[in-house]
This record gives structure tokens, sequence and C-alpha cells, in this order.
């Protein structure tokens, strides 16, 4: 505590298992029960930024209430994808907006 005390606050790193690199880890674990916690322990902040825009676009095109149980299921599946399988896969017939 004492480093707090002082404001040169230890930045936690970690192995990022999305991005490969050693960065930056969370402040705290983004999901409850064991995913949230892997999440924790071997991704980045980066790479959790980038899962957040990724989830607004699952929520979206596959119509999700983030309330409802089983939309937390799918949520929790997805990101089980995205960090620690094969990626999260896009909804059938997804087309990325244009910028």
């Amino acid at each position: 505590m004492a480093d707090e005390e002082q404001g040169t606050r230890q930045v936690r790193m970690v192995k990022c298992v999305k991005l490969g690199k050693e960065l930056p880890g969370l402040d705290r674990a983004p999901w409850k029960g064991e995913i949230g916690q892997r999440i924790y322990e071997c991704v980045s902040k980066d790479a959790w930024k980038m899962w957040v825009d990724h989830s607004k676009m699952l929520l979206n095109e596959f119509r999700l209430n983030p309330l409802d149980p089983n939309s937390q299921k799918i949520m929790e599946d997805q990101m089980e994808q995205y960090f620690f399988g094969e990626g999260s896969k896009l909804p059938e017939g997804y087309v990325a907006p244009k910028h």
C-alpha cells in the first residue's frame, strides 16, 4: 500500500492470450464465475476493449438482453471462443458497417 500512497501504483501485467504479449491487465474480473477469473488472469486491457466492441455487435445482431440468463450464457460461450478458442463467430449474414 505504500506505493499507492506515493501515487506510483504498480501496473499488473499479464501474458495476454489474445494479443500474445505482456500487457497491462484488468483491474478486476470483468465477469462473474470461472470465465471472469480466467479473463482477469490472462487477458489484457487492450484485448478486453476489443471484446467490448465485438460484444456490442453480438448483442445487436443476436438481439440479446444483457439481463437475461440465456443471453448471458450465449455471451459467456462467445467470450470463451473469443479469448480461449478459435475466435467468436460472426452472426450468419453479418456485414460489417462501412466507416
